[in-house]
């Protein structure tokens, strides 16, 4: 549903940034609210996907600048055998050192945002997706920035917990734990120009999904000839 009449520049980033000629909508929504399915739906009818959590993995890639820089920040410690990056390590001492993680943030979102701006530059589809399971919380990113409507994929509580813990097979204590440092869906959905109650199938899902489909495609248009 769309919580608010369409306009492209709906979405009030928090730093002004230059005009794009293409519309760029910020997709997000906690964990198991059917992120991935809306985005390979937009896929579908055509629409470029920028993923921040495969940026996220690509920018910290065996040999990689910002994996230098993390290593040269912690230590040799966040390194395999191999040189790659020891993510069980990485995130185990993040998540015990509230300071570690705004040191090691502080390194790969900057990597993060220029990689989908890099992303943003060769694409030609009509809009883009940005999704980003954090785009509102990692507000220090700067992500946000780049869109310019946020789409939130939105799912009750008992939802998410019973989809996160089929796909993944994770405990529902670690999903929980997962949940705690993510926003509330209230705080999320006030941040969000349209939402998306992802509560039953996927057949249910697109029937949502493509009305705000064409009003993205009207969007863009209008977006283009505003800044030409």
């Amino acid at each position: 549903m769309s919580k608010q009449s369409f306009s492209p520049y709906s979405h009030k980033p928090q730093t002004p940034q230059k005009k794009s000629k293409t519309l760029v909508v910020g997709l997000t929504g906690g964990i198991g609210s059917g992120k991935s399915a809306a985005s390979a739906w937009f896929a579908e009818q055509g629409i470029d996907i920028i993923d921040a959590d495969v940026i996220a993995h690509e920018v910290v890639a065996k040999g990689s600048n910002t994996l230098h820089k993390i290593q040269k920040k912690f230590g040799d410690w966040v390194l395999n055998s191999d040189g790659s990056m020891d993510r069980v390590a990485v995130r185990t001492h993040v998540f015990s050192h509230p300071e570690a993680l705004i040191e090691l943030e502080a390194i790969t979102h900057p990597a993060i945002r220029e990689a989908a701006k890099a992303q943003l530059a060769t694409s030609t589809s009509p809009y883009v997706i940005l999704s980003a399971p954090l785009l509102i919380e990692a507000a220090e990113a700067g992500l946000a920035n780049l869109c310019q409507r946020i789409l939130v994929m939105d799912a009750t509580e008992d939802t998410q917990i019973a989809r996160a813990s089929q796909r993944d097979e994770q405990s529902i204590q670690k999903i929980k734990a997962i949940m705690v440092n993510q926003l509330s869906r209230e705080e999320r959905n006030r941040h969000a120009d349209d939402v998306v109650l992802n509560e039953s199938d996927l057949a249910a899902l697109y029937v949502q999904l493509a009305p705000l489909h064409q009003e993205y495609l009207k969007l863009a248009q209008q977006l283009k000839y505003a800044v030409d």
